[in-house]
C-alpha cells in the first residue's frame, strides 16, 4: 500500500511539474539564442549571431512602436515618424531575417518579454502623453542602436552580418536626428 501511495504521489509530483513547464511561455529571443548555441557551434561567432537576435528583437519593437504611434499619436510629426520607424524596420528586418537564413541563425519570431513590456506601458498611453514618451524612448533607444551597430560593423566575424550593420548606421543615425526634432517639437 506504501508503495502504491509513493508511486502515486510521483506521478503526481510528475504531472505537476510537467504541466507547469508546458505552461511556461519562453522568452522568444532566449529561446533563439538557445537554438543558434546549439547549431552553429563555431560555424558562425556567438557574438554575431547574439547581434543578429538582438537586432531582430529591436527592429520589431521599432516596427510595433511606429504602428503603435500612429494610432496613439497627436501629432502628425509622431505620426509621420511612427510610420517611417514602420517601414524602415520593417525593410530592415526582412533584410535580416533572408541574412540569418543563408547564416543558419534563427531569429526570435515575438518581441522579448522586456520588449513586450516596454510596449504594454507605451500601448496605455494616448495623445501628449504618447507623443511626450514615444519621442523620447525614440531617442534613447536609437541612441544605444547606433552604439550597438557601431560594435557590430567593427566587430562582428561574419562579414555579410558586419556589412549589414555597417550599412544601417547612416540610417539609424538619421532616425536618432528625426527622433530629436521630434521630442524637441513635442516638449
Amino acid at each position: 500500500m506504501k508503495k502504491i501511495i509513493m508511486s502515486a504521489c510521483l506521478v503526481a509530483s510528475m504531472m505537476t511539474f510537467t504541466a507547469c513547464n508546458s505552461n511556461k511561455s519562453e522568452d522568444s529571443t532566449e529561446m533563439a539564442e538557445e537554438q543558434n548555441e546549439a547549431k552553429l557551434d563555431g560555424a558562425i561567432a556567438e557574438d554575431d549571431s547574439e547581434f543578429a537576435v538582438a537586432a531582430a528583437d529591436g527592429g520589431m519593437m521599432e516596427v510595433k512602436l511606429g504602428e503603435l504611434a500612429q494610432a496613439n499619436g497627436m501629432s502628425q510629426t509622431v505620426k509621420d515618424f511612427g510610420k517611417t520607424m514602420a517601414e524602415d524596420h520593417g525593410k530592415a528586418g526582412q533584410e535580416l531575417q533572408g541574412l540569418a537564413q543563408t547564416k543558419n541563425i534563427t531569429l526570435p519570431m515575438s518581441l522579448s518579454e522586456e520588449k513586450q513590456k516596454e510596449y504594454d506601458d507605451m500601448a496605455k498611453k494616448k495623445g501628449k502623453d504618447f507623443d511626450k514618451a514615444y519621442a523620447s524612448y525614440m531617442v534613447d533607444d536609437h541612441e544605444e542602436d547606433i552604439k550597438e551597430f557601431e560594435k557590430a560593423a567593427k566587430d562582428c566575424k561574419d562579414p555579410d552580418l558586419k556589412s549589414w550593420a555597417e550599412g544601417k548606421v547612416p540610417t539609424l543615425q538619421h532616425h536618432l536626428e528625426m527622433a530629436k526634432a521630434m521630442k524637441d517639437a513635442t516638449k
